[in-house]
């Protein structure tokens, strides 16, 4: 496998969003070209023009771009091989069609489509695989001929041979192949077609996508062989099928990458999970882009289907969560605390956030854990069963003690405020829980929240006694 020639590509089509299943082939040949020192080409399959949209293909490239994809040549950034959408290469297909009717591989057909649906019809019902006869495949029919499709000459005999780099040796008998449609009544170019048309002239040296297109791969080869040009290798890797074994698709959930990612999940954190549906290198668990980079091979792909596990994809995002730097996860919560409707304190944002980095499996999580830092102190939702169970009258003495220490205690930070506390439980012969849960729900609203020392470090002084005097207000008069 050659460096300096390896090109692969990725091609989505703008219908719809863009799908787990195919963000784990994109990754796979952007991992093998950046492995390599090759080019990854990102090209738009767009031909479906009443399901194709604008708004598809920006938030398509917009979540690449997002997984950290980055391409060498696309409709966004042009390149020597394009144009990159399928829509703009019509004339090309219509030359290169040309060449295969003048050359004898490629055939017109008037056979109207109640003929074919016939056809198809009696096949099924003698239990054989339906198949075009052959009816035109001689006429030797002119473009004056009236409405027709253009059908492949496919060999009556001998056999295909492809070597998958996954898949190993696949071997198929010509006859079971049928004389496919190369082009429609309306002149509209065919997949089959027009991929090969698109992977020659882009000279794509290496094809890497679904096991479900294998059947696609021996009509795509006699193209390539009938246009006297060599096919690029093929690597067809098994599907991403769903707990219940079936297709992954939206009954099991979420499909989108972008969906994803709206819920909290990092880039980091998808590919991680993706790359390991179908790869392995050895036990490891945990991968960055720049590991990957260094030890991706084809060799590593499995022949067995990846089943998504939803649970699995929450630990190794919860994995990436506690491994990134406070400042940077800050950072990557605030739009989701703002989603919330809050403004965070720029000022206590970092150490906010950091206190719920451990729990947290998604950055909406996060956001969620830390949200109480960010309310104001007179709007703080009290949990009342919470309010009643920690703040009883009886703590209300030993509260009022605390407030006072830490009314005066330098500095506010959670190494001062551990010894100053543990020092004046100690001294009235108390443990912990008899004051971190009652300022624990003082402070945050509800019985449970980060640890208490690092939770008032970072809420603040000003909040902290604020929150306390007004808890133990409402625990003197539960009726006001």
């Amino acid at each position: 496998m050659s460096a300096t020639t390896l090109r692969v590509r990725f091609a989505p089509s703008p219908t719809g969003h863009l799908h787990i299943g195919g963000a784990r082939t994109a990754l796979f040949n952007w991992l093998l070209a950046r492995r390599l020192g090759g080019h990854f080409v990102l090209r738009l399959e767009d031909t479906d023009a009443e399901r194709s949209t604008v708004e598809n293909e920006r938030e398509i490239l917009r979540d690449l771009a997002a997984l950290g994809l980055d391409w060498d040549e696309g409709p966004d950034k042009g390149g020597a091989c394009g144009p990159y959408r399928q829509t703009e290469r019509a004339d090309l297909y219509r030359q290169v069609l040309q060449r295969l009717i003048v050359s004898g591989h490629a055939y017109r057909c008037t056979c109207s489509a109640e003929r074919v649906e016939a056809l198809r019809e009696e096949a099924l019902a003698e239990k054989r695989d339906p198949k075009y006869d052959g009816h035109c495949r001689d006429l030797g029919l002119g473009p004056d001929c009236g409405p027709h499709v253009v059908r492949f000459k496919m060999p009556l005999d001998g056999e295909i041979v492809i070597e998958d780099m996954v898949k190993g040796t696949v071997a198929i008998q010509n006859e079971q192949l049928d004389d496919f449609v190369l082009a429609r009544s309306n002149g509209d170019p065919t997949y089959n077609f027009v991929v090969v048309v698109d992977d020659h002239l882009m000279g794509i040296s290496h094809v890497i996508r679904g096991d479900d297109h294998l059947g696609n791969t021996p009509k795509q080869v006699h193209i390539y062989r009938a246009l006297g040009a060599e096919p690029p290798r093929f690597g067809h890797v098994p599907l991403i099928l769903g707990p219940d074994g079936k297709r992954l698709s939206k009954r099991h959930g979420a499909t989108s990458v972008g969906s994803y990612l709206e819920a909290g999940y990092l880039p980091e954190g998808l590919v991680n999970y993706l790359v390991r549906l179908g790869w392995a290198h050895g036990d490891q668990e945990i991968f960055s882009v720049e590991e990957l980079v260094q030890c991706f091979s084809i060799e590593g792909i499995g022949l067995a289907a990846g089943r998504w596990d939803a649970s699995k994809l929450d630990w190794v995002n919860q994995q990436w969560i506690a491994r990134l730097p406070a400042e940077e996860l800050a950072r990557r919560v605030e739009p989701f605390l703002r989603a919330r409707g809050l403004t965070p304190d720029p000022t206590r944002l970092t150490a906010a956030v950091a206190t719920v980095q451990p729990r947290s499996t998604t950055l909406v999580e996060a956001a969620e854990k830390a949200s109480f830092y960010f309310v104001s102190d007179e709007e703080l939702e009290y949990d009342e069963k919470a309010l009643q169970k920690h703040l009883k009258p009886a703590r209300l003495p030993l509260l009022a003690e605390a407030v006072v220490l830490l009314q005066a205690l330098e500095p506010w930070t959670h190494e001062a405020l551990e010894q100053a506390i543990t020092a004046f439980l100690e001294a009235r012969g108390q443990g912990l829980g008899a004051l971190a849960q009652p300022l624990r729900v003082a402070v945050c609203g509800q019985g449970q929240g980060p640890g208490i020392f690092e939770t008032l470090a970072a809420l603040g002084r000003t909040a902290t006694l604020a929150r306390v005097r007004r808890a133990m207000a409402l625990a003197s008069n539960p009726c006001t």
